[in-house]
């Protein structure tokens, strides 16, 4: 996936909004939902992580800017792993967008350099598995099946897996080991985070494993749902069976928890970066905006008002400590 670059700041105490549904309306049209206050601002915000919250991210960015041109928000497609490793807990950005939740390790590293992060929970995703649209001998897959396709030294071909399925060879693409996607999807199928096969095409750009599932029949890969949602018609997305039967990937099984691979995503700010105000206003919109339909248009589970105002006291509680 191409990366985008743009930059942002915020204000020393929150505003809230005089109902949820103002919040959904000034976000979709992109209007200043934090008041004439924040129409000076400028400065940088500085972006990284996962490539499954990266679209949120940018969406968001786009937004904001129209109301706030001097602010340059950056945001880098890194993968939830890298982007705390060789960027956010170095302190070289501000905010690391992240499709599981930090590691333990990853907080020590941040702890090295003097980074606290916070999490926040801005929306759900169905992460979801793909093949060619001509492999019509297939529809659903169970978790078991998963396994033996992508553990390491898993099955082969397709004959591998169900006899009745062809004998040509599995051409595989999913997640790079930097990914959060990547661990989150070995720790669900396989039982390890990190267990997984070595023989595919791994690759932090979700449109690349778009392109290698389009363009052969035996072709199978994984990625947060948005991606397959944007390419409906290029790809086929497999219903998943965790034991209760098969349920298609769908924003609205993922809300419900029906569908198994249903997963929450993150962004974790660093505390110190809310002493600038740039960030604080941007987080600020972030987290309302993550409320609105702007979520589902973008192909994920928008958080709930509840999940809105949890997020914006604890916003609020830290910008009072950096204060």
């Amino acid at each position: 996936m191409p990366e985008h670059t743009d930059k942002v700041p915020g204000v020393s105490r929150r505003k809230f909004l005089a109902a949820s549904g103002v919040a959904s309306a000034t976000a979709l049209a992109g209007c200043n939902v934090l008041g004439d206050e924040s129409s000076d601002l400028s400065g940088e915000v500085n972006i990284t992580g996962s490539s499954t919250v990266y679209p949120i991210s940018v969406a968001f960015a786009e937004e904001f800017k129209k109301d706030h041109s001097d602010v340059d928000i950056s945001v880098d497609s890194t993968g939830s792993g890298g982007g705390f490793e060789n960027h956010f807990c170095p302190g070289n950005s501000h905010i690391n967008g992240a499709s599981r939740p930090i590691k333990d390790e990853e907080v020590d590293h941040c702890s090295e350099n003097d980074v606290e992060p916070l999490e926040f929970e801005i929306a759900g995703d169905a992460l979801t598995v793909a093949v060619n649209q001509n492999a019509d001998w297939v529809d659903c897959l169970t978790v078991d099946e998963l396994n033996q396709i992508w553990q390491p030294d898993g099955a082969e071909t397709w004959s591998d897996v169900r006899d009745e399925w062809p004998d040509k060879e599995f051409e595989l693409y999913g997640a790079a080991s930097t990914s959060g996607t990547f661990d989150w999807f070995t720790e669900y199928v396989n039982g390890e985070v990190g267990a997984h096969r070595d023989d595919y095409e791994a690759t932090e750009e979700d449109n690349r494993i778009v392109q290698g599932i389009e363009g052969s029949d035996y072709a199978m890969g994984y990625f947060g749902y948005a991606y397959y949602a944007e390419n409906k018609d290029r790809i086929k997305a497999v219903e998943i069976d965790a034991g209760d039967g098969c349920t298609e990937p769908s924003l609205e099984n993922a809300k419900d928890g029906s569908y198994p691979m249903a997963r929450p995503l993150f962004i974790y700010p660093a505390k110190d970066a809310l002493e600038e105000e740039q960030v604080q206003e941007f987080l600020k919109y972030y987290l309302e905006s993550a409320e609105t339909d702007m979520v589902s248009e973008i192909g994920y589970v928008p958080s709930s008002e509840e999940q809105m105002n949890e997020n914006l006291d604890k916003l609020e509680s830290n910008i009072e400590d950096v204060s």
